[in-house]
């Protein structure tokens, strides 16, 4: 009777794994990102010469004063209406918003368009100080981006956060602090930061599990960087959950096949 038993609970075994092996691609399938181990990571931007450059899509805050910003720029007699409303409105240092367009340029009054993009904001301001130096004495200009963000995937599903940087220059650790710090899952020693450069999306590796990346932590984030820490894979968990279901329908089936037996005998 066991021998028999036994024959009929072969199969079962069998199906057993087969579903396993069907469903153990299904196991961690939230994982992005993934790279071979051979894959070559970028070189990482020097972190002490950093700062923030301009980028296509920026949105940027543009003020202007006259006389190193001493006073408000008067408005020169003999200028028409339309003429002196626009330079006072300049001259009064009032945030206008401009964008930056993806032929890298930015649409300003007076001068048109100008090429901004990969300039960090004080050469911008230096830049266009001397643009406007051709219309207004001592020109003194300030600029701001005001739509900063990045994407930090900390390293728990469900928990990604699309982080709005108030300071020009906030370094990844101030990023990963905005988006709650690393996760109980997420890996401080494989954190990947996807970049885009010239066109395309460079990929910087970064271990920030001991104090020798501290450097490496100060590296200035980008607009719309992807800060994404890499997660520890939860095999057995996932596996338990794939397998449960199916554990619960072979022993429910088992249960009934004994019963049935021993009816029968």
């Amino acid at each position: 009777m066991r021998s028999q038993l036994k024959i009929k609970f072969i199969p079962i075994g069998v199906v057993l794994v087969l579903v396993l092996m069907m469903n153990s691609c299904g196991i961690n399938s939230n994982l992005m990102f993934k790279t071979t181990k051979d894959y070559v990571f970028d070189s990482l931007p020097d972190t002490a010469n950093f700062e923030y450059k301009l980028s296509v899509n920026d949105e940027i805050t543009f003020r202007l004063y006259s006389n190193q910003g001493f006073k408000i720029l008067d408005i020169v007699s003999g200028e028409s209406s339309t003429t002196a409303n626009n330079n006072q409105s300049l001259s009064q240092g009032t945030a206008i918003t401009y964008k930056v367009e993806q032929d890298s340029t930015v649409k300003l009054p007076i001068v048109g368009k100008v090429q901004l993009v990969g300039m960090t904001l004080d050469s911008c301001e230096n830049y266009l100080e001397k643009v406007y130096s051709d219309y207004y004495i001592e020109p003194f200009i300030q600029i701001r981006v005001i739509n900063n963000r990045v994407i930090v995937f900390p390293g728990n599903g469900g928990q990604a956060k699309v982080v709005t940087l108030k300071n020009n220059n906030t370094t990844l650790l101030e990023a990963l602090a905005l988006a709650g710090g690393i996760t109980d899952r997420g890996k401080a020693k494989k954190i990947k930061v996807m970049r885009m450069v010239e066109g395309k999306r460079e990929v910087y590796l970064i271990d920030l599990s001991t104090i020798d990346g501290i450097a490496e932590a100060d590296l200035v984030v980008q607009a719309m960087d992807y800060i994404y820490v890499e997660p520890v894979p939860q095999i057995s968990r996932e596996l338990l959950a794939e397998i449960a279901p199916i554990l619960g329908i072979i022993t429910s089936a088992a249960a009934v096949v004994v019963i049935i037996q021993s009816f029968t005998k």
